[in-house]
């Protein structure tokens, strides 16, 4: 017998769940594209996204995923033969280097493990080296989805301060926008970019990228930016189809939109944040509990290194991927997989697992998949400690 029938829960760290509203929202004919509500929504849209990555100054978007977000970015501000300092905690800043490099562009990976994030002092001293200012631009990822490392922003603008380099501070928010707290222009950067499938709760299909007057002035001086890729119409558009390259993302724009909307009715960016800081903080209360007496740990030990919008785990092979297929089959809850965190005994990542905990997500959803995952720990005789749903609802309590 299944207790899985009924509404299935992905918690996955992206994409993330669709809230009703979006997808209802979603649901209707196509409009038209040359006059009318779609068109007219548009500037308050940008407005939307701008606030959710705090910012005053450009937002574009791209029909395309996160890949699509890093190669826009690369392409507008970076040449072939240019390089870049590409800091990496985990798989995903490994791949926007891999995109780097596809574009003849150089990339210096300095690498710091997937346990801990990177280290700003190390940081200083590389660009400090670099007294030609040969590195062009410094690639940070704020959350590794992989890993669920978060990244000292703030932290790195003041290394690059400190070195007095002026190369652009490009940030990966893919997983963390719309979850954990980024400011564009208080903590100084120069690009970021993010996607529409995580924590803006739209599916995917819209890449984004913000960028200030540092960054622009970049582009001016690029000797070629392809035409799909170029920023610069769809910052400034004269006409619609330029927002976008091309035919526009309607739907998606129309759950964007309610998106947006909700954002705003539940009192802004400060109210999301805490609503993800303090579910986190009840997940990983129960993780702790259940790591007291048995196999499991988090993967980043210390809690202010840790995002609030994903939480890598390590249970040992082959409970990682028995845990997913028992929850999945038995309970209708889809955990994410152990990417990027093979090992040369775990081969194919068999004692990892991943939970999202990302966009439209409430207290009865954390606790019905921590719910799942206890009784799977039961099920399949996985040594676990005791109390974890107690210390979780706790947490929940205090708010």
């Amino acid at each position: 017998m299944s207790l899985s029938h009924g509404r299935s829960y992905l918690a996955i760290p992206g994409p993330s769940v669709m809230p009703d509203r979006v997808l209802q929202a979603m649901h209707r004919a196509a409009p038209n594209i040359y006059a009318g509500e779609v068109v007219d929504m548009m500037p308050g849209l940008i407005d939307g996204l701008k606030s959710v990555a705090r910012t005053r100054h450009h937002a574009v978007i791209y029909i395309a995923n996160g890949h699509g977000a890093w190669e826009a970015a690369l392409s507008n501000t970076l040449a072939p033969g240019d390089k870049v300092l590409s800091l990496c905690t985990g798989r995903f800043g490994h791949g926007w280097s891999e995109m780097a490099s596809g574009l003849g562009i150089d990339p210096v990976i300095e690498e710091f493990g997937l346990k801990t994030p990177v280290d700003p002092t190390r940081v200083e001293a590389l660009l400090r080296a670099d007294t030609a200012h040969e590195l062009k631009a410094v690639l940070l990822t704020h959350v590794d989805t992989s890993t669920s490392i978060r990244n000292d922003v703030a932290a790195m603008r003041a290394a690059m301060d400190a070195a007095g380099h002026p190369a652009l501070l490009m940030v990966d928010c893919i997983a963390s926008m719309g979850c954990d707290r980024f400011e564009m222009d208080e903590w100084g950067v120069d690009v970021a970019i993010a996607a529409s499938q995580k924590g803006l709760m739209v599916p995917p299909g819209m890449g984004l990228v913000f960028f200030n007057d540092k960054a622009a002035a970049a582009r001016a001086a690029n000797p070629r930016v392809s035409r799909y890729w170029d920023w610069e119409p769809r910052a400034n558009p004269e006409l619609f189809y330029q927002y976008f390259g091309g035919t526009a993302p309607t739907h998606h724009l129309y759950g964007l939109r309610e998106s947006l909307a909700m954002i705003a009715e539940e009192g802004g960016m400060e109210a999301v944040w805490a609503r993800h800081t303090h579910l986190a903080r009840a997940i990983w209360a129960a993780f702790d509990a259940w790591g007291a007496d048995g196999p499991l740990q988090m993967n980043v030990a210390d809690p202010a290194h840790r995002s609030t919008a994903v939480t890598s785990l390590h249970i040992g092979a082959p409970h990682g991927t028995a845990l997913r297929n028992w929850t999945e089959q038995n309970m209708g809850v889809t955990l994410g997989i152990g990417l990027g965190m093979s090992t040369p005994d775990d081969p194919d990542g068999d004692g990892f697992f991943r939970l999202g905990h990302m966009g439209h997500v409430n207290a009865p959803m954390v606790m019905g998949a921590l719910s799942a995952i206890q009784s799977g720990l039961i099920a399949l005789g996985i040594p676990h400690g005791a109390g974890a749903l107690d210390a979780a609802a706790q947490v929940i309590a205090e708010v």
